[in-house]
């Protein structure tokens, strides 16, 4: 089994960044938040020789998870995540495509596997820890390699912010909470790959994040 690596393709006119997950020595691996684009997702998997075994949604928003039923029917893969406490936003991101005003070929999802705090998932093996982290979305989850000191931890934390709470069942105490009890204390040297945008590591955003300030 080799290391584990990360690619990513920035998805959706929200310029979401899409991940997979693979093996470097099976090239067998997982995508994260595939959000729409699925053509272009399809064509990079074809031409880096990268099988998929599972679809991971970190949360329900329409950039994170409108692409994961297409591609779950095309590939004949599950989907597993998030948390059950966003399945009404999975049930309306058909809605959410229409509220956005955003071209994008989106379709309803159904996971096959809702995530719960402490459960773990796995491609090979690469373990991941799973940890429930609500105030972006309700159901939000993250992703965590401890052998690897990486996370991916979807809209909760960016490099320089956060998510963003004023969607439908966003909460900023509970974000700040998540983050505060949950992402933080994973450890200053894990680095993270987020929703959108440049990735970075724990510490740093302890040290100057400004929305972390006081938490």
């Amino acid at each position: 089994m080799g290391q584990m690596q990360a690619g990513i393709i920035p998805v959706t006119p929200f310029q979401q960044n899409c991940t997979i997950l693979f093996d470097s020595d099976t090239h067998e691996g997982v995508i994260i938040d595939p959000g729409g684009d699925v053509d272009v997702i399809l064509q990079t998997l074809k031409e880096n020789g990268i099988t998929l075994k599972e679809i991971w949604l970190t949360h329900g928003h329409i950039d994170h998870a409108g692409g994961a039923e297409e591609l779950k029917e095309t590939l004949g893969l599950k989907i597993v995540g998030p948390h059950k406490d966003d399945l009404p936003l999975l049930q309306k991101l058909e809605q959410q495509a229409l509220m956005f005003n955003v071209p994008m070929k989106v379709r309803n999802a159904m996971p096959d596997r809702w995530l719960e705090e402490g459960d773990k998932v796995s491609f090979g093996e690469h373990e991941f820890e799973v940890f429930h982290c609500p105030g972006h979305a309700p159901g939000h989850v993250i992703f965590f390699n401890r052998a690897q000191n990486f996370a991916h931890v979807g809209d909760v934390l960016f490099s320089g912010s956060i998510g963003r709470t004023d969607l439908p069942g966003g909460d900023h105490q509970t974000l700040l909470n998540s983050i505060r009890d949950k992402v933080l204390p994973l450890g200053d040297d894990v680095g993270f790959i987020c929703g959108h945008g440049p990735g970075g590591r724990i510490g740093e955003e302890r040290r100057t994040n400004p929305f972390l300030r006081g938490i």
